[in-house]
């Protein structure tokens, strides 16, 4: 079987160690601060997280950027160089323009490599559930799937991944047209948290609002009891955006349902979601079936 590369990007918010052990290789997007720009790597090397939820907080108002297709075409050209297969798991067509212009990109190497293989997938999926999704599917590589294989395999699960998140500050939602500026008002005031998910378009939906957080998270976990019979051999990541405590929570409260604490990772969600959600979402997200 021939060598290929597992490659995503930096919205899947997975803990840089997992980064790092599965071998996958990240392309960093990038957002800006009143013209500052900032590439998001995950291991912070260029922003600290800390600071950008400190920014949101005081007021600042960050802008996400989309990739050009150059640097998708030569990220892919230097590991063709180096005589490996591609595979690009690629952010939710249904929230990004991404997956689109990984496809023009490997268009565009294919004019110089035609024998090369490049593969990209749409994940349909988005921060932390992106992020379990490519885990489960970098686990599979590691086993020795070859790379058509998993390529249908994400293809094939992709409906199968779970979303559940607390969003605390409405504004961002609001400002990302996701809720009517109005309602983002009351809904502050009343201390309503809506709760979101991802649609089988990969697109955002508000399936509930509950108030107050303690309730929020209780929903959540709801939601993984009615998906997930056996909550013992299942593996989830609990994202948090600078609300760590929540998240902790969340994990205790799963802990006591049933889950192994050896199965539940906590990742901080990065700038670049961190900047459609605000500071203090608490998420979890998990692959269904398998």
């Amino acid at each position: 079987m021939k060598e290929y590369v597992l490659v995503s990007d930096s919205t899947c918010d997975l803990p840089v160690e997992v980064i790092k052990e599965l071998d996958i290789k990240i392309l960093p997007f990038s957002y800006s601060i009143n013209d500052e720009v900032f590439n998001y790597y995950l291991d912070e090397r260029d922003g600290d997280i800390k600071d950008f939820y400190d920014r949101l907080r005081n007021g600042d108002m960050p802008i996400t950027a989309q990739v050009n297709v150059q640097v998708y075409a030569d990220l892919f050209e230097g590991f063709i160089k180096e005589g490996k297969d591609v595979l690009y798991f690629a952010f939710s067509s249904g929230l990004s323009g991404s997956y689109q212009t990984s496809n023009l990109a490997i268009e565009m190497v294919k004019e110089e490599y035609p024998d090369a293989k490049v593969i990209s997938v749409d994940s349909l999926s988005a921060s932390i559930g992106e992020g379990i999704f490519l885990y489960e599917a970098a686990m599979l590589k590691k086993e020795g799937m070859d790379i058509d294989s998993l390529a249908q395999w994400i293809q094939d699960k992709r409906l199968d991944v779970r979303h559940w998140f607390m969003v605390e500050d409405l504004f961002h939602l609001s400002r990302g047209g996701r809720l009517s500026a109005v309602g983002a008002v009351v809904g502050s005031a009343l201390k309503i948290k809506p709760i979101l998910s991802v649609d089988e378009e990969g697109k955002l939906v508000v399936k509930s609002k509950t108030r107050g957080v303690g309730k929020a998270l209780d929903f959540i976990l709801s939601k993984v009891g009615e998906d997930v019979e056996d909550l013992g051999s299942l593996r989830a990541i609990i994202g948090h955006a600078d609300a760590l405590d929540n998240a902790q929570k969340l994990k205790n409260m799963a802990i006591e349902a049933g889950m192994k604490e050896e199965n539940i990772m906590i990742a901080p969600i990065g700038p670049i979601i961190g900047t459609h959600v605000g500071a203090g979402m608490t998420a979890m997200a998990f692959v269904t079936k398998m």
